[in-house]
C-alpha cells in the first residue's frame, strides 16, 4: 500500500453539552500527560496501558474500533457497553497512574487534566476519526515510522494483518462494513482507506499548547 496523503472528506463529529452517557455511541477520547510531558516512554510504559485497558474491560466491558498510543497522549475510539464512560475512564487512568508512579517514584498527578471525549454518531464520523486516530504516528512534525504498518502501539497493524491475534476489546469488523464504494468491505480497504486520505477531526480546543 502506498501512503498518498491526498486530501480526503472530514467530517465535525458532534458533542454532547455534558458527559452524558450515551449507550448506542461511540467517543474519540484524548488523554493527555501533564504539561506536555511523555507518561508512555518505552515499550514498557506502552505495554502497561494496554494491559491497563485489558483489565478494566475485564471489569466494566468495552467495544474500541481504533486506538494508538503516543508518548505524551493516547486514543481511543471507544463504545461503552454497561457503565458510563466517566467511570471506565476513571478506571483507566487511575490504574496506569498508579502503576506510572510506581515504576517512576512519582509523586503528583500524570495527566493535564481530566480526559476530553467527543461523541461520534455517523458512519462517516467513524470512519474519519478512526483513521485520524490510527494516521496519528505519521502525522507529528517528523514521523515516527515510514509506514503505518510499522508502529506497534496502535491497532493499524492489527487491521493490516488481520490474522494477527487482537485484544478483546477490539472490533475489526465494524468498520469495514462502513466503507462507501468503490472500496470493497475488508479490512485491507479500510487500511488503503486510512492511507489515502489526511483526515481532519475537531480536537481539544487546548490542544496546540501540548506537543502532538
Amino acid at each position: 500500500m502506498e501512503n498518498q496523503c491526498t486530501p480526503g472528506p472530514s467530517v465535525a463529529v458532534e458533542m454532547t453539552p455534558r458527559r452524558e452517557f450515551n449507550p448506542n455511541s461511540y467517543y474519540h477520547v484524548i488523554m493527555r500527560g501533564n504539561n506536555r510531558q511523555p507518561i508512555f516512554k518505552t515499550k514498557e510504559d506502552m505495554f502497561e496501558l494496554k494491559r491497563t485497558l485489558l483489565h478494566v474491560h475485564a471489569d466494566y466491558p468495552f467495544t474500541v474500533l481504533a486506538y494508538c498510543f503516543m508518548n505524551n497522549h493516547y486514543h481511543l475510539l471507544l463504545k461503552p457497553l454497561r457503565d458510563p464512560l466517566d467511570k471506565i475512564m476513571q478506571r483507566i487512568n487511575k490504574r496506569y497512574s498508579i502503576s506510572y508512579s510506581k515504576r517512576y517514584g512519582h509523586v503528583g498527578q500524570i495527566y493535564q487534566k481530566r480526559y476530553f471525549a467527543k461523541e461520534v454518531d455517523s458512519r462517516l464520523g467513524l470512519l474519519t476519526v478512526s483513521s485520524y486516530i490510527h494516521r496519528n504516528p505519521i502525522e507529528t512534525k517528523r514521523p515516527m515510522v515510514e509506514r503505518l504498518e510499522q508502529y506497534p502501539y496502535s491497532s493499524f497493524p492489527l487491521y493490516w494483518d488481520d490474522a494477527l491475534p487482537a485484544p478483546p476489546f477490539l472490533d475489526r469488523k465494524f468498520l469495514q462494513e462502513l466503507l462507501p464504494e468503490p472500496f470493497d468491505r475488508t479490512n485491507t480497504a479500510y487500511c488503503t482507506y486510512c492511507l489515502s486520505y489526511r483526515q481532519q477531526v475537531d480536537e481539544d480546543p487546548h490542544a496546540e499548547k501540548f506537543n502532538l
